[in-house]
């Protein structure tokens, strides 16, 4: 069984992300793919798709077969042993399928930070506290599909908006490019691994859509994606985008 160590959670804590392996069995990974398959047939991309495709399925019942497979693979436990015990994660209501068809040479001109456009209704931007990307497909190879991330960008997000106010959130036309606000990104990499681990990535961090550099008619890119609140997130949002840790184990 998969289990995040102390060495992970440094690794989560410095850098604003990590990848644990062999989270998802082999029938998992298949009844994940069956699922992504069924909803494709009934909103497809064109024909001559290339790039990324999303679809944005809400958990409107209790045996959404996207969060049976969140709970059924123990995302939500794995999540746990990130965040500090009294903030364990609450189930979420939705996700995102992600997918990116080949060929899709651009590279990503910079990062952004989700949920900010549009914001809730009562004004609230739409942040959560981690990111975790279930890779129903195999990221082993760069250029094909991975998403980009610049590592630490989290904590200097966190220092930016310690300086501007949380409430900076709310007004994403002052950051960019992406949004994203000018702070040091330093160097992006490429998140790599195998089909069947989870990338788990902190809120903040700087990430974008990667390249997929696959011939026509080669294997998408397939990740699912689940944003994730510890217990209470939205009455302290303001807390955990200017202290980012806060909510996280040592």
């Amino acid at each position: 069984m998969a289990t995040i160590t102390d060495t992970t959670r440094t690794a989560f804590r410095e850098q604003g992300f990590v990848v644990v392996p062999d989270v998802l069995s082999a029938e998992h990974l298949a009844r994940g793919r069956r699922v992504v398959d069924a909803m494709l047939a009934k909103k497809p991309y064109a024909e001559d798709h290339a790039g990324p495709y999303f679809l944005w399925p809400r958990f409107r019942a209790a045996d959404h077969p996207l969060l049976d497979l969140y709970q059924q693979a123990g995302i939500g436990a794995l999540a746990s042993q990130l965040l500090r015990p009294d903030r364990a994660p609450e189930d979420p209501r939705s996700a995102q399928v992600a997918l990116t068809v080949p060929p899709w040479p651009n590279h990503p001109g910079g990062p952004h930070v989700d949920g900010l456009s549009p914001a809730e209704p009562d004004g609230r931007p739409g942040t959560f506290s981690m990111l975790a990307g279930v890779w129903l497909t195999d990221h082993s190879e760069r250029h094909h599909g991975n998403l980009w991330v610049w590592p630490g960008t989290h904590l200097r997000f966190g220092a930016y908006l310690a300086e501007h106010g949380a409430d900076a959130l709310t007004r994403p036309e002052e950051m960019n490019p992406g949004p994203y606000p000018e702070i040091e990104l330093g160097e992006p990499t490429q998140v790599m691994g195998r089909a069947g681990s989870v990338l788990f990535a902190h809120y903040l961090l700087a990430h974008n859509i990667g390249d997929h550099v696959g011939a026509v008619g080669g294997e998408r890119r397939e990740t699912i994606y689940y944003r994730l609140q510890a217990d209470g997130h939205r009455d302290r949002w303001r807390e955990t985008v200017t202290d980012p840790l806060t909510e996280f184990r040592d």
